[in-house]
């Protein structure tokens, strides 16, 4: 059943000659001789404050034209000086800075304690709309010290603050944001990072180039390449062909089977590689979606985890080195207890007698929603029917599909989450279970279980925690873990790129050979 759904829903007919003619459309803009790496993707920021999105698009833009107070080096996971030149806790929950000197702004402005203070005050306030309220809801507040310092005040012991401030934490510069506002920012962004963003157009792309006054010293340090261009193309065929003619450099979330074709390609290299990103089912346990909903019951969604042959989607779709994941995180990730968490073997016939047993012998008709890789929903649904349960599928962008989730008009969302590449099991679980706007079960026990896990200074009592929590989502089966997202890169020879497994494409470290 897999494969027969795996070939309907692919464009597997296209041979690499019609993809050839497909994209003979114009001339090339992108490559080594322009000094532009074009990458594209099949999505786009609602917004490109890195506040402001949670889309992995944002993420990439994010990395390459804002820094953070602190570096992680991907390599090593060490943390290193980045805006801040030192750090030490004054107690447990008051982080003390001191903020570089030197490092402008791509506006010319000059960083100081006070642009630190007043990006994480501001984007905790509810005038500031945060859409990752996650990634910043451990701060209670920031004050200026000094001329040279900042203190980050705690709402309480978070061990993984480091960790947050190495990522999806960027520093605006204040009198440009408070001169033009949130909508104003939207339109011409201000960083410190290594690319600046020249310009943005909604439903096209951002075009960026080389920052010619970053800092020097900077971990990272300056690029080599001096433009970057990242174009919107929601059709996969579409962006094969632009990237075989040389209308773009760098893809990726290219499909198994087109990237196999890639790789006869002339001039085109392909990378596969495994990421942080786990895709997972999170199911409206409390029926606000439907009235009656069968998902009230625990058995049906029980019924449901056994009823998808997650190893058979791994190994003839997904592929590049994806994994099961039984834990409702990344199994990598501090935290990340898979020992002793519930485990939903493919079961057909367990799925069929759990379903009769809540009084659907029968099955019944309800609606899966999804935003990115079609075909994997597709193949669930197909699962899904054998056992009785015939699922409508709602495909939808992105923000359209976050904003159904969170208001409680989806029964069954498809979901995929990177963690904004933060290791920690925090910036995963916590996310969807510990009482935000995504969480869809607002269990008491869970939630507390999580708030320890994020408190606690012990490493072991945080993982006996986290640990706690993942074994009440998977026993009663609130969310069903799927597989880790592998990443299969194609781009051209001429560009020597390295893939992390924190899927951030980090343009900055790219060069032509």
């Amino acid at each position: 059943m897999l494969r027969q759904t795996f070939a309907a829903s692919h464009l597997a007919g296209r041979t690499l000659a019609a993809l050839l003619l497909a994209g003979a459309a114009g001339p090339a803009l992108a490559g080594k001789a322009n000094d532009t790496l074009v990458y594209a993707s099949d999505s786009e920021p609602e917004n490109v404050s890195p506040y402001h999105n949670s889309v992995r698009e944002g993420v990439i833009l994010a990395r390459n034209a804002w820094d953070t107070l602190i570096y992680r080096d991907p390599a090593t996971g060490r943390y290193q000086p980045m805006l801040a030149t030192a750090w030490k806790w004054i107690d447990p929950v008051t982080l003390e800075l001191t903020i570089r000197e030197g490092v402008v702004f791509h506006n010319g402005d000059p960083l100081t304690p006070e642009d630190v203070a007043f990006t994480f005050n501001y984007v905790l306030t509810p005038e500031a709309r945060t859409v990752t309220k996650q990634n910043v809801d451990w701060m209670k507040s920031t004050e200026v010290v000094d001329a040279h310092t900042v203190r980050i005040h705690l709402k309480a012991p978070f061990p993984a603050a480091l960790e947050y401030l190495s990522g999806p934490t960027p520093i605006f510069p204040a009198a440009y944001f408070k001169k033009v506002g949130l909508d104003g920012f939207a339109k011409a962004p201000v960083g410190t990072g290594p690319y600046r963003i020249v310009s943005v157009e909604s439903g096209r792309g951002v075009k960026l180039e080389r920052f010619e006054k970053y800092w020097s010293g900077s971990p990272i340090g300056k690029p080599k390449i001096g433009k970057l261009e990242f174009r919107v193309i929601p059709d996969g065929d579409s962006r094969m062909a632009e990237l075989v003619t040389g209308g773009v450099d760098w893809i990726w979330r290219v499909p198994g089977d087109q990237a196999d074709q890639l790789r006869a390609a002339p001039g085109v290299t392909v990378l596969s590689a495994e990421t942080m990103r786990v895709g997972f089912l999170q199911f409206d346990v409390t029926g606000r979606a439907m009235a009656n909903s069968p998902l009230k019951d625990p058995r049906v969604r029980q019924a449901i985890s056994y009823a998808i042959d997650r190893k058979a989607m791994v190994d003839n779709l997904v592929r590049g080195g994806a994994r099961v994941m039984n834990a409702l995180c990344f199994i990598e990730q501090f935290g990340c207890v898979e020992e002793g968490v519930p485990r939903y073997a493919y079961d057909p016939a367990k799925a069929k007698a759990l379903l009769k047993e809540a009084g659907y012998p029968d099955g019944f008709e309800i609606d899966l929603a999804a935003y990115r890789e079609r075909e994997y929903a597709e193949a669930v649904i197909g699962y899904l029917r054998a056992v009785g349960i015939k699922a409508r599928l709602n495909y939808l962008r992105y923000a359209a599909f976050r904003d159904a989730l969170r208001g409680g008009k989806v029964s069954i969302g498809f979901q995929t989450w990177g963690s904004f590449s933060v290791n920690d099991v925090s910036a995963f679980t916590g996310v969807y279970f510990r009482g935000g706007d995504e969480d869809l079960t607002k269990d008491p026990a869970v939630i507390a279980a999580l708030q320890a896990g994020d408190t606690a200074s012990d490493p072991e009592q945080r993982k006996a925690k986290y640990g706690e929590a993942l074994k009440r989502i998977a026993g009663e089966a609130y969310a069903l873990p799927m597989f880790s997202y592998p990443s299969n890169y194609a781009f051209t020879q001429d560009l020597a790129f390295t893939a992390q497994p924190d899927e951030v494409p980090r343009f900055y470290a790219a060069s032509w050979k």
